[in-house]
């Protein structure tokens, strides 16, 4: 991928739609080869890839950037959510209304959760990605990729979930597992998506 700005706008853009599908979808529960997850673990895990592309190509600072950015995204849906939530129904649409209600107000805690999970996740990927690049001198792509994402989800699974679903799964610990571990195998499949928009090009 060449370091240009559309290429730039093109990898933030695919961070704030996955970070907001991953809000929005959060709150169903699905079953993945027998694990208990929340339906966002496939477009959260998007998000880990395009700071690593950001980072890798256009450095920490940009990469911190995207995160800042996605904090404010975040900010301003949840102020529309809430807005949607308090405007009045139309009269042929009150049966509707409480399970409008009921939907984005889940939407609400996944949310929060997010936030919370994301703002010490994504600041920790940055960090240790750009922390490993320097340790290893620019060499070993793979290490730095997955060390950091690998690393960054478990902080992210266990205060994502903690707070998102305390109190409404019969087993949190397991859920908190169960999504490490389909986290941990996609951050493995994201390495040759790493490597191809990373390479070296003319």
């Amino acid at each position: 991928m060449k370091k240009t700005n559309n290429n730039l706008i093109i990898l933030n853009a695919v961070f704030i739609m996955s970070l907001l599908v991953a809000n929005i979808v959060g709150s169903k529960v699905v079953s993945i080869i027998g694990l208990t997850v929340p339906a966002a673990v496939v477009s959260y895990a998007i998000t880990f890839l395009c700071t690593d592309i950001i980072n890798e190509l256009w450095g920490k600072e940009e990469a911190n950037k995207t995160v800042k950015l996605g904090l404010v995204i975040q900010l301003f849906s949840l102020a529309l959510i809430l807005l949607a939530i308090a405007l009045p129904p139309a009269e042929f649409a009150q049966d509707y209304n409480s399970m409008f209600k009921i939907v984005l107000g889940q939407n609400v805690r996944m949310v929060v959760a997010s936030l919370t999970a994301y703002l010490l996740s994504q600041a920790n990927d940055v960090f240790l990605f750009n922390y490993l690049k320097k340790l290893t001198k620019g060499k070993h792509k793979w290490i730095r990729n997955n060390v950091s994402t690998m690393t960054s989800q478990i902080i992210d699974t266990a205060i994502f979930i903690t707070i998102a679903f305390y109190g409404q799964v019969p087993n949190l610990l397991w859920m908190i597992i169960s999504q490490y571990i389909i986290k941990w195998i996609l951050a493995l499949l994201d390495t040759p998506f790493f490597y191809y928009f990373t390479r070296e090009t003319n």
